[in-house]
């Protein structure tokens, strides 16, 4: 099993960097930095999370370029977006970012993807809550579609455009790895269409959408994906926000996982630091 840790960068917080460089130090195989380019002030839109948003929604980098600071600063970890929301993002300039950052990381990049929660948010980028499942399907077909080819059309609902040229493309072969959010009745039809795995958040996946609980969800996802045409394939079960206690560790071990994410604390370097030393002790027994 490999671990990975989740922070909101931010200019309170301890820096991307440096924050990359101590997890590296301690062995861990990935870092994940979310997304959100702002909140809007009405906050109608109710978070999955709680009643209270917490300020570093609003007070994030944005993650490619945090991204990039942790990339120059060390040479193994993993750099992850948990999640990127595509569908408030353009696709060719989004795939370039990510060509860019595979290429510059020499191929450490890897990709979470999420519909979103917040309809004003999105609304502000010019994309309808109800049909952002429609562009999010678009935006990553179109971007493989730049990615594989060297000169890349795609024409859809939500995304169309002629024949480009879009120079570099990623270092791995034939897309960095696209893991989907989410726990929507067709979160697993968007995971063996155009992604290379799940990442469920831990805690929030006990409904009945796709199963009776997230251990049985699991079983169900690589039933699907063993009889689709991604079958040959590895399956990435990436489990997020797992609380760094044992008992929580062999339950994501015994479901099946191939890698869990501890959830940071966004602060200063003298709170997180000690967190990081802690959540390392999982990592020698396993």
């Amino acid at each position: 099993m490999d671990f990975g840790l989740i922070m909101f960068p931010t200019g309170y917080a301890i820096q991307p960097n440096v924050l990359a460089k101590e997890a590296e130090l301690r062995g861990f195989e990935s870092i994940w930095f979310p997304e959100h380019t702002h909140i809007p002030a009405s906050r109608e839109s109710a978070w999955p999370g709680g009643p209270d948003l917490p300020k570093e929604y609003w007070s994030t980098y944005d993650p490619f370029v945090a991204l990039s600071f942790a990339a120059q600063a060390t040479s193994t970890i993993k750099l992850g977006t948990g999640i990127c929301l595509v569908i408030e993002r353009d696709p060719i300039t989004l795939a370039k970012e990510i060509s860019s950052i595979d290429q510059l990381s020499q191929g450490r990049f890897m990709l979470g993807i999420g519909g979103g929660w917040n309809a004003e948010e999105m609304a502000n980028h010019g994309t309808d809550f109800k049909t952002r499942f429609g562009r999010l399907r678009e935006t990553i077909l179109a971007m493989k579609t730049i990615w594989n080819n060297d000169s890349a059309e795609f024409h859809g609902q939500y995304v169309d455009f002629d024949a480009i040229w879009s120079f570099p493309k990623p270092l791995q072969k034939p897309n960095p790895p696209i893991l989907m959010g989410g726990d929507g009745r067709s979160t697993f039809d968007r995971v063996t269409e155009f992604c290379d795995g799940w990442m469920p958040i831990w805690g929030r996946t006990t409904n009945s959408v796709n199963g009776n609980n997230l251990e049985e969800k699991i079983e169900n996802l690589r039933s699907k994906w063993t009889n689709s045409e991604r079958g040959d394939s590895d399956l990435d079960i990436t489990l997020f926000g797992v609380p760094p206690e044992g008992e929580a560790v062999e339950k994501a071990l015994s479901m099946g996982a191939n890698r869990v994410i501890f959830a940071t604390p966004c602060a200063e370097e003298s709170v997180v630091i000690p967190h990081l030393d802690k959540c390392a002790q999982f990592i020698e027994g396993y």
